[in-house]
């Protein structure tokens, strides 16, 4: 095994429960044109380097991250999802996806490749407001999820709306 290893990770990459367990890791995989998992976003903790293909990376209780999973074999697409995910606090109820341990709380599952380029499309408007993606108004990203379920399209998100969001949450702590 080779990079950067954080602590609370022993050397098979499993938890330690007594220094750091509470992180939630993504195993990540790249080989190209077949399988391409990777962050859009998010504050990683750490990360963890397998091999050429594979890497995990960590994130903490109420880090808010993009996961997008993309895979083909001989005749074409077989995978194509975005996830945004809250990380959770140990011991919190959560909800299972695959390669995200021990799993998360789901904000938005989107699934398709047309689709998941109009997530994309939308954290990219996001990002040209200056703001970043996960610390987006985790609400909206249900709103997008729902309103894209429905075939419709999802309002935007604002400076203002972000703002609200803020004040919310620091009246919230």
């Amino acid at each position: 095994m080779t990079g950067f290893v954080i602590p609370g990770v022993t050397g098979d990459g499993s938890f330690d429960a007594h220094s750091g367990g509470e992180l939630t890791r993504v195993e990540l995989t790249w080989v190209e044109k077949r399988i391409e998992f990777w962050i859009r976003f998010g504050q990683e903790a750490g990360t963890q380097i397998l091999d050429r293909s594979r890497r995990i990376v960590f994130f903490r209780p109420g880090a808010v991250f993009g996961f997008v999973r993309w895979a083909a074999n001989d005749y074409g697409t077989v995978v194509s999802r975005i996830d945004i995910v809250r990380a959770i606090a140990p011991g919190s109820a959560c909800q299972t996806l695959p390669c995200v341990r021990p799993g998360g709380e789901i904000l938005l599952k989107i699934e398709g490749w047309p689709k998941v380029e109009e997530v994309l499309r939308h954290v990219d408007a996001i990002e040209g407001l200056g703001i970043d993606p996960a610390e987006v108004d985790p609400d909206h990203w249900r709103h997008v999820a729902h309103w894209m379920k429905a075939g419709e399209a999802p309002r935007a998100y604002t400076a203002e709306r972000h703002a609200a969001w803020l004040r919310r949450r620091e009246i919230g702590k």
